[in-house]
């Protein structure tokens, strides 16, 4: 009888311990990085994405991760196919939190330099790497718009 008591007690341990460790990750932010790798087609798609991603949900841990063609999405002077500066929803967004993260590579590759970058993005050596690295090591989940 004792021991059956002792293996209930256990029991009822490790179910407070799975529930107390369930309910911690629920109220954990969900982390998301955002793959962008033409600006033309998906630069306004992105800014509403994550716009909308926000109204629904303002605790979300969102990074943008630009290359190839992307990186122009996070230059000083690019606007959209309506004339609307990209830099004034990237400031905007940068306010509530989403982090922007550039290429070096590709910044090498359409050789631009650093100074016409706008001022709120964080440059990564390798766009893929660091997507790889959001997703494997920190558990971000991915969009692609």
């Amino acid at each position: 009888m004792h021991g059956c008591r002792r293996l209930w007690t256990a029991l009822f341990c490790l179910f407070l311990s799975l529930f107390s460790l369930t309910s911690a990750r629920a109220e954990e932010p969900i982390k998301i990085v955002y793959h962008v790798m033409d600006t033309d087609a998906q630069g306004m798609l992105a800014m509403g994405n994550i716009r909308n991603h926000l109204r629904a949900d303002p605790s979300a841990k969102i990074t943008l991760v630009a290359l190839f063609k992307g990186i122009n999405l996070l230059m000083e002077g690019t606007t959209d196919k309506n004339g609307n500066p990209y830099a004034l929803a990237i400031e905007e967004l940068a306010g509530k939190g989403v982090q922007f993260e550039i290429c070096q590579n590709s910044m090498n590759f359409f050789k631009v330099n650093a100074d016409q970058v706008l001022p709120q993005v964080k440059t990564v050596p390798s766009g893929v790497a660091e997507i790889a690295r959001l997703q494997a090591r920190e558990q971000y989940v991915y969009i692609k718009p």
